[in-house]
């Protein structure tokens, strides 16, 4: 088996249903086919950088997996006769993958994905230390022209 990654973009119209329905029979072909699916990522959709088939968006899908060549031959071909599709895009990434080589990028995109969790946590979490220490600054500043405010008892003299 060779490790390919194809990225296919639906027509946005289509519905949640319409876009599980192509996903899973796209994933049916290769495991159908001995093959084996790595890793599946819905970007959503997204704006296109030129218009295609009169769409100025798409849904975008990745997809990760192990197949045969045969494999991806009738996934294009599928592609090619389905209107709602754009546009799609195969990498060949390795000329053999085994059953380790797949064990090890589902594992190393599984750890991407932690960590990227991991810093978007740590992110918020920045994020609410900063706008708690500012908002407890604001009121201390507030405090403090309240109290210079207070201790004046002189009335304030304008220039002319």
């Amino acid at each position: 088996m060779r490790h390919y990654e194809t990225t296919y973009i639906l027509r946005p119209n289509l519905g949640e249903d319409q876009f599980t329905e192509i996903i899973e029979r796209t994933n049916a072909i290769v495991t159908d086919d001995d093959g084996a699916i790595i890793d599946i990522d819905r970007w959503g959709i997204k704006n296109l950088a030129y218009e295609i088939k009169k769409e100025v968006q798409g849904y975008y899908v990745y997809m990760n997996y192990a197949a045969h060549g045969t494999t991806v031959s009738e996934i294009e071909r599928i592609f090619r006769i389905d209107d709602r599709l754009l546009r799609y895009l195969t990498i060949k990434l390795a000329d053999a993958i085994d059953d380790a080589g797949i064990d090890d990028a589902k594992e190393k995109i599984a750890a991407e994905a932690a960590a990227a969790e991991a810093a978007e946590t740590e992110v918020a979490e920045d994020a609410e230390a900063v706008e708690s220490s500012d908002k407890s600054a604001s009121e201390d500043t507030d405090a403090a022209e309240s109290s210079e405010k207070a201790g004046s008892d002189e009335p304030e003299k304008s220039k002319e």
